[in-house]
């Protein structure tokens, strides 16, 4: 719907400059507001956002392409208009009017994503949920497991490379790892996109992604085979609500060691740049993981420095602006989280 406007352009109808402010307010409180984890946790966490993943995830499923391009593209698009729009205006005015402009969008934007997603940062740790004891969790414990991550390599390396994980297979495995969490219900696998952020992706050592608005799942598409299981698993972990990295790492991990030779194996990969300082003089790789750590080296190597190191910062900084407060380095915490975490007969974390 619109409106005549003075000077005979149309406007489109919006919010009033009172609507606006509301908007502002709204967006403000929610990003300084202190909610209560356990109200976080049975109203949204396990209540509202499992619902509205397993209805946005399978619309999402139903789109080859990731909707997050198409919302990135169609951002790009709305702010080039606006600021040819405001070219015609007197320069600062245009300016003000691009500005007000990004920040509305970011305002709206920041909402939908704390409804749609982002409000999982603010749920009760997982560590808090599992019969943790923070005294495991010694360089002798962790150089034990280096020693059986590099067993199971050696082990498993054949087997990974013989067959493909069926995406199936997995998420069966998945399911099975959420139940063993205490998830009331399970979630609907996001169908692995690429995505045209995949060059971005290879220049900063992006793995891949969880789409916060249409809750799918984007990898990056110089992934070698034995990586895929475990980098989709991270990736379900958020869909699931996981949101803190080490806490859709465990997930994963879990999910691995459920599934076929290659899941373990990738999971086992995965950890095995966590447990690089704890490993133990004399305990070695043989020459097919070996290969593959290679691999990962020279991708590694033909990644930007500059890129790589902006993007980190950035992530680090958005980590923290979600009350994650170890940032980046909480992707490292997958580590105490294996070791602290008491263990049943059957092999599953104990619930408190």
């Amino acid at each position: 719907m619109t409106r005549p406007r003075p000077d005979g352009e149309a406007a489109f109808l919006g919010p009033t400059a009172k609507g606006w402010k509301v908007v502002y307010a709204l967006a403000i409180v929610a990003l300084l507001a202190p909610l209560p984890r356990t109200a976080i946790e049975r109203w949204y966490s396990d209540g509202i956002y499992p619902t509205l993943q397993r209805w946005l995830t399978p619309l999402s499923n139903l789109v080859p392409v990731p909707l997050f391009d198409v919302l990135c593209l169609a951002l790009v698009a709305v702010l080039a208009v606006i600021a040819w729009r405001a070219r015609l205006k007197p320069r600062w005015i245009g300016v003000g009017c691009v500005m007000r402009s990004i920040a509305r969008g970011a305002a709206v934007l920041y909402l939908v994503f704390l409804a749609t997603w982002g409000l999982n940062y603010r749920r009760v740790p997982l560590a808090d949920k599992l019969v943790f004891d923070a005294a495991r969790v010694t360089p002798e414990a962790a150089a034990a497991l280096a020693v059986r991550t590099i067993a199971s390599l050696n082990r498993l390396y054949l087997a990974a490379h013989a067959a493909e994980t069926p995406l199936p297979a997995l998420a069966v495995a998945f399911h099975d790892a959420q139940r063993a969490l205490g998830s009331p219900r399970v979630i609907v696998p996001g169908r692995p996109k690429d995505t045209l952020l995949g060059g971005y992706f290879h220049y900063t050592a992006i793995a891949g992604m969880t789409d916060p608005f249409f809750l799918e799942t984007l990898v990056a598409p110089d992934l070698i085979d034995v990586e895929r299981p475990f980098v989709i698993a991270h990736e379900w972990g958020h869909l699931a609500g996981y949101a803190d990295e080490s806490e859709a790492n465990y997930l994963a991990w879990l999910t691995c060691l459920r599934g076929d030779a290659r899941a373990q194996y990738s999971a086992w990969l995965a950890l095995l740049g966590d447990l690089q300082p704890f490993i133990p003089k004399g305990t070695r790789l043989d020459g097919g993981p070996r290969s593959d750590l290679f691999a990962l080296r020279y991708r590694y190597a033909r990644t930007s420095p500059v890129l790589r190191e902006a993007a980190r910062e950035g992530y680090d900084r958005y980590l923290r602006a979600n009350r994650v407060e170890r940032g980046i380095e909480s992707y490292d915490l997958v580590v105490q989280l294996i070791l602290g975490a008491d263990t049943a007969a059957d092999g599953n974390p104990k619930l408190r």
